[in-house]
This record gives structure tokens, sequence and C-alpha cells, in this order.
């Protein structure tokens, strides 16, 4: 297994230690943040990978059949994982209806693609399904750590973690939803461009049988 695949590898093995960092069973939920400190560490630098691995395939050129399977799934488990703990875990900022909407949104994406490459072509990732990536990011470490914190101090800057969390969520849920459309469309007029192309090489190969049974006849 190349580097890449390993970080990928990597990336799915911090899914269980999430979950099990944003359970109950964690031993120091009771005590003082620390379990939120350490959930939304592991959740930042996993995602860190998901850049990391792709950079380091295209450069060392060990783009593999693995890899391409592997880099999506464990982008889809490490989201899904943090939004159905939250939901259990910090449900008054992260409620069940925005995992549906998230979880769903991915496996949108995922049937789309999953067509468009049996129809012989691709869906680039677009800037909104990148800006949606980020809008993820801080929208799950800031439902984390504001299970334990409304507000962080440091000296006389206030940092209202409450506010924060909730408007990264709702921004996050409007930002998958348009970058959901966008792909949508996206899918929609590459099938439209095939579904012509199609045509019009069937028409093409009618013509030329027309024309080679005029000529044998003739």
């Amino acid at each position: 297994m190349n580097l890449p695949n390993s970080i990928t590898m990597s990336r799915i093995f911090c899914v269980p230690l999430l979950i099990w960092l944003l359970s109950r069973t964690f031993p120091f939920h009771a005590f003082y943040g620390e379990a939120e400190v350490l959930a939304s560490t592991l959740f930042i630098l996993a995602s860190i990978t998901d850049g990391v691995d792709g950079y380091l395939a295209r450069k060392r050129g060990q783009i593999t059949t693995m890899g391409m399977l592997l880099d999506p799934l464990a982008d889809k488990l490490l989201v899904t994982a943090a939004f159905i703990a939250l939901v259990e875990m910090n449900p008054r900022i992260v409620p069940a209806w925005i995992a549906v909407l998230v979880i769903g949104r991915e496996f949108l994406v995922s049937g789309l693609r999953s067509i468009a490459t049996s129809e012989g072509f691709t869906i680039q990732a677009s800037d909104l399904g990148k800006l949606k990536m980020v809008t993820q990011i801080v929208a799950v470490v800031a439902a984390i750590l504001d299970h334990r914190w409304t507000v962080w101090h440091f000296g006389w800057f206030i940092l209202p973690v409450h506010a924060i969390a909730i408007v990264a969520v709702y921004f996050m849920a409007m930002v998958s939803i348009v970058s959901a459309t966008d792909y949508f469309v996206a899918f929609w007029r590459k099938i439209e461009r095939a579904s012509v192309t199609r045509r019009r090489e069937t028409f093409i190969m009618s013509r030329k049988k027309d024309v080679s049974t005029v000529d044998r006849l003739s």
C-alpha cells in the first residue's frame, strides 16, 4: 500500500475513535472539555488528510483504483459519523433533519458520480463543493465545542462559540443544498449532451447503412 492510500486509511481508522470521543462512554466527558477538544482536533486533522492524500497521489504519480475507491468512502464515513454522533451529543445545534440533509446530499452526489462514470464521463468537484467541505469542518468543530462552552474568553476578546455554531451549521446546510443542486445541474447537462451525441451517432450509422444498401441494390 502506497503512502497516499495509507493516509486515506488513517482517515477511516479515525472514524470509530471520533465516535468514541463524542459518545457518552468516553471517560472524560464529565470533566473540563477534554473530550470536545480531542474530538475537534481529531476531526480537523482527519479532514486535512483529505487534501494531503490527493496531493501526494498526484505528485508521486500514485493514483490507484484502490485510492479512487477509498478516498470518497473515507470522506463520507467521517462526515456521516460526525453528524450522527452530534445528533445525540448536541441536538440543539444539530437536529436530526440537518444530519439527514447532509448525509442525503453525500449519497446523492455519490450516486450521480457513479452514474456519470458508467456513462463514460466525470463530474469535477466545483468551487461550491469545496466551500461545502470547509463549512462542514467549521460547523462540526463549532457544534462539538458548543457542547461544553457557549463563549470563550481570551482576555478582552470574547469568542461567541454558540452563535458561531448556529450560524455555521445552518450556513453549511444551505451550502449543501446549493452545491447538490449544482452537481445535479452539471450531471443533467452532461447526460443531455451524451444523449444528443448518441442520437447523432445512431443517425449517422443508419444513414451509412441506408447508403450501403442502395449501393448494393444498384
